[in-house]
């Protein structure tokens, strides 16, 4: 006889064992060890995570960076899609209160007050309040226009930040710069033109996001210094579920059944993406992963077409191309703080 077969099996649940049982060969010897769910996904992941801990910064911010564009993508998808059964400002608010509910969840019971506690309460607020703008015009942007032109046109928002830090920051702009932003809203143009389906007074709404994103950038820069990262992210979901509660009520719909894991998902994944976005930022500087936001239109793109059957023209693809070569100039151009976030990162 051969020597015997070792073996360790581990799974869920004890569905199926007798099945597994015969499967083996008798003169095998190992053990069997049943898991609950949980902690099958602990063993499943835990080397991925180790590895993870163990590479360097550099990768571990792409590694986040990337995460944060997926989550944005399928967050910015689900909305879309939930904005043709729901009112925008009920799909905000869902969005909003999933996410302060899953901070409290995980993150108060481990820092207490220290989440809320801010030098800036009123800047806070603000900045808060801008990021749920941006966020109100880009869901109710979507739910007119195709995903990836309100993604390329909400990429104008790092050519807005240079221009507002001329005037709120009294930064200087060399003339290089300038001509890139100018060349930025030229590539507008070319997706909101005659004959696009782009020419519609929604595409405002794209443009509104991007403003509100741009401002909210700009008080990041004045306060990121002096104020604690998770404290930050408690007060941006915070906010917005306090603004749009207020507003909710009057665009209330009560949810069918089979709506309720997507209004649940808007939440996880705005607060997925927001988290990874804070790990990325512990390890890099904006400069670095601003250019990864960019893939955010690679996303748009492909989510819009297998979703909503949406594609851009030719003409739009090169506007895209504009916009985000002209944002890629500038965002190179400016010397970021480590823990100022990248002006791509947009909900």
């Amino acid at each position: 006889m051969g020597s015997p077969t070792r073996f360790t099996l581990v799974f869920s649940g004890s569905a199926g064992k007798g099945a597994i049982l015969a499967l083996l060969p008798r003169n095998s010897e190992g053990r069997l060890e049943f898991a609950s769910p949980p902690r099958l996904i602990r063993l499943l992941i835990a080397p991925a995570l180790a590895r993870l801990r163990t590479s360097r910064p550099h990768v571990r911010a792409v590694l986040y960076m990337m995460a944060m564009v997926a989550c944005f993508s399928v967050l910015e998808t689900t909305a879309k899609y939930l904005s043709r059964s729901y009112p925008v400002p009920m799909v905000v608010w869902c969005r909003y209160l999933v996410h302060t509910a899953l901070i409290l969840a995980f993150l108060a019971p481990r820092l207490g007050l220290a989440l809320v506690r801010t030098r800036q309460p009123a800047g806070q607020f603000v900045r808060a309040a801008l990021l749920m703008g941006s966020t109100l015009f880009n869901f109710s942007a979507l739910s007119f226009l195709p995903m990836a032109e309100v993604k390329a046109i909400s990429f104008v928002s790092p050519l807005l930040v240079t221009v507002f830090a001329v005037w709120l920051l009294s930064e200087r702009v060399d003339r290089a710069r300038w001509i890139a932003v100018a060349i930025g809203f030229l590539g507008v143009l070319f997706i909101v033109r005659p004959g696009s389906v782009m020419l519609q007074w929604p595409a405002l709404l794209a443009l509104g996001a991007a403003l509100c994103y741009s401002l909210y950038h700009i008080m990041t820069r004045k306060f990121s210094a002096s104020e604690s990262p998770l404290t930050t992210f408690f007060y941006t979901a915070a906010v917005g579920c306090l603004l749009m509660s207020l507003v909710a009520p009057f665009f209330w719909r009560t949810p069918e059944l089979r709506h309720v894991p997507l209004l649940l998902l808007l939440g996880v994944a705005g607060g997925a993406g927001h988290y990874a976005l804070i790990k990325a930022m512990e390890l890099a500087d904006a400069s670095f992963l601003s250019p990864m936001g960019y893939t955010q239109l690679i996303w748009a793109t492909l989510l819009g077409f297998a979703v909503f059957g949406d594609l851009p023209d030719g003409v739009a693809f090169i506007g895209m191309a504009v916009i985000v070569a002209s944002g890629l100039y500038v965002a190179l151009g400016h010397r970021a703080k480590p823990r100022e976030e990248p002006e791509t990162a947009i909900e």
